[in-house]
């Protein structure tokens, strides 16, 4: 996307009753502005503002209630946030998207790739607006209760690589596209390790940059915790510090995550080795 040095971290904003890691925490606009203000300054490059839950079980928010909860929040971070650091507004309604490029993001977050408003990648691309379109087996309400695949990495990849295509018809330049695997949504704990195992792969089939979003996981917890008795939620910083670092060495572009100031750190660290194995060869 333009305007945003790679690899880089979005900052989670959560303008929620209900989110399945913070909900309600930042449900009042002003301690949500701190709280992405508190973001950027860790080194989010992105600030993702989202007023509707999309945690497993969900059920969907109103147009109006999300253009209530992010709109205040979206103009005052735009207004008062870092001039480097973009808005992203994250929604899967057209007028939400609408309402909050008007004040101030620049940025779209979809997690059905266009597929749940057919007004939205019309929107985006007349905007000139950056689009972050993601794979998802089912909807939040359903996504996890039975996810199955054939080749987990071939089905995302191919969907992920046709969303780019409806995209690009739609005329969304590719310079402004990032594709997101979907961790977590419609997978389980193998597919979502066997996502990130093969990466490399899923990038290449996306065709344009990779998001990844670990961010306190269930199959963090999982995996972190002892058998048959997963990591609470309060305590997975670790478990995505490490997906999220795997990631981005293993072909993510951005990452997007909850507690930003650990995975900044480790992206400043990830450039410097670049820029040094380049010099050095």
């Amino acid at each position: 996307m333009r305007g945003i040095e790679l690899p880089a971290v979005m900052g989670i904003v959560n303008v929620t009753p209900d989110s399945f890691s913070d909900g309600g925490r930042f449900l009042d606009a002003g301690r949500a502005v701190e709280h992405g203000l508190e973001l950027a300054a860790a080194g989010a490059a992105v600030l993702d503002v989202g007023g509707e839950s999309t945690r497993p079980g969900s059920r969907p928010v109103p147009a109006g209630e999300q253009v209530r909860r992010v709109v205040p929040v979206i103009r005052r971070l735009a207004a008062e946030a870092p001039g480097r650091v973009a808005i992203s507004v994250d929604t899967t309604d057209a007028s939400v998207a609408a309402a909050a490029l008007e004040v101030g993001a620049t940025v779209v977050n979809d997690i059905t790739a266009g597929r749940g408003d057919r007004r939205m990648l019309p929107l985006v691309a007349e905007a000139g607006a950056g689009y972050v379109f993601m794979h998802m087996q089912g909807t939040p309400a359903t996504m996890q209760d039975d996810p199955r695949y054939d080749d987990v990495v071939a089905e995302v990849g191919a969907f992920l690589a046709e969303r780019r295509a409806a995209a690009r018809e739609a005329g969304i330049a590719d310079e402004e596209l990032m594709a997101d695997p979907g961790l977590g949504f419609g997978k389980t704990v193998a597919h979502n390790l066997t996502l990130l195992a093969r990466l490399p792969e899923v990038a290449r089939a996306a065709g344009v940059p990779l998001l990844v979003g670990p961010s306190r996981k269930g199959f963090i917890g999982v995996v972190s915790g002892a058998p048959g008795a997963p990591l609470p939620v309060d305590q997975r910083e670790d478990g995505t510090l490490a997906a999220a670092v795997w990631a981005l060495d293993h072909g993510a572009a951005m990452v997007r995550v909850h507690d930003v100031a650990p995975v900044a750190d480790a992206v400043r660290l990830l450039r410097a080795l670049a820029a040094t194995e380049v010099v050095a060869s």
